[in-house]
């Protein structure tokens, strides 16, 4: 399967202009909270109408604001995890996955795909309960299953860890990857957790205020994530001004330090670097800094520090292994920050 979607809309003051593609592999939708992820899904899935533009699955048209065409819901053959799974509440689990099945005219068919799904997902033990009485991974999986066992073309999924403890993600995760393996098409993945698209997703789209900042593979767009929005979302809590100097080179105007980096520093607006890209000693980019605060995680340190000199400046953020700050501890480090390793972002 492959999808093509092409389309604006407008929502108040809220304007929505989105455009990408993708084939048999998982899509990340990647953002901060109101910039349109969730509505990009209603548009697929014809919940809301666009007010122009095209969205095609296979080279089926579901929506064409041109020729006119609108397809239900129903018609279009997707299927939308909603975050909070949306379940009947006055059925059963069994009663909700049959309901999921109902597309299937053949009553023998319906009953053998029902079979076949509740046997996948793990859920005969659970057939005569309902939702009330499921833990936030049991409907999970129910809802997933009332989906995949109507057969859709395509699968879209809304922030669908985002209704579960934090110590059960990480396993439920493992078992949607699985998934979404065998699910073998298109699927569309709305978050706003990093870690979790890079975990899941081939490609990602990051969306600010509507738009499409960047779009890509998911290493490509992490290793060099273009945009400052694009670096924020990737984690990157290290962000300066940039004024160049010359095609290698630039001012890194919060940290108060001239940096080398690669080729294309002509057009950098910011500059970045993670917070593990970091190194000690000397280098290209060796400032000597007071540290100014040190903020223990589980399991490591982050260390703030200012450049020497540098009046006013922004602390720069360096991650470190427990073991090593203690090695090092100073009220003064000399930093390095590889060429290679700094980000040349846009606005």
């Amino acid at each position: 399967m492959s999808i093509y979607v092409d389309v604006e809309k407008r929502l108040g003051p809220f304007r929505l202009k989105v455009r990408f593609s993708a084939g048999n592999e998982v899509l990340a939708l990647l953002g901060a909270s109101g910039c349109g992820k969730s509505m990009t899904l209603k548009c697929i899935a014809g919940i809301e109408k666009p007010d122009k533009g095209i969205i095609s699955v296979d080279g089926r048209v579901l929506f064409d604001s041109v020729r006119k065409i609108n397809l239900s819901p129903q018609e279009r053959h997707t299927g939308l995890l909603f975050q909070n799974y949306a379940l009947f509440p006055n059925m059963t689990v069994l009663q909700n996955i049959r309901a999921g099945a109902r597309r299937e005219q053949d009553p023998a068919q319906r009953e053998k795909l029902t079979s076949e799904i509740i046997e996948s997902f793990g859920l005969s033990g659970l057939l005569e309960l309902y939702p009330a009485q499921l833990s936030g991974g049991q409907q999970q999986r129910v809802a997933l299953a009332r989906i995949l066992v109507s057969s859709p073309d395509i699968l879209l999924m809304d922030e669908p860890f985002s209704a579960l403890d934090s110590h059960l993600r990480f396993r439920l995760e493992g078992e949607v990857r699985q998934v979404l393996r065998d699910f073998g098409k298109t699927v569309i993945l709305v978050s706003h957790d990093r870690d979790e698209v890079f975990r899941l997703s081939e490609k990602i789209v990051m969306l600010k205020d509507g738009t499409v900042d960047t779009f890509g593979s998911k290493d490509e767009v992490f290793a060099n994530p273009e945009t400052r929005n694009a670096a924020l979302l990737t984690g990157c809590k290290n962000i300066s001004r940039a004024v160049p100097i010359d095609d290698t080179h630039v001012r890194a105007v919060d940290w108060g330090v001239d940096l080398k980096t690669g080729s294309g520093a002509a057009k950098a607006r910011y500059v970045g670097i993670q917070t593990h890209d970091i190194r000690a000693g000397e280098g290209d980019n060796s400032i000597f800094c007071r540290v100014t605060e040190v903020i223990e995680n589980p399991f490591s340190y982050t260390v703030m520090l200012t450049p020497v000199g540098a009046a006013n400046s922004i602390p720069i953020g360096w991650k470190m292994d427990k073991a090593a700050w203690a090695k090092m501890r100073s009220e003064c480090v000399r930093l390095n920050l590889p060429p290679e390793s700094i980000l040349l972002l846009k606005s």
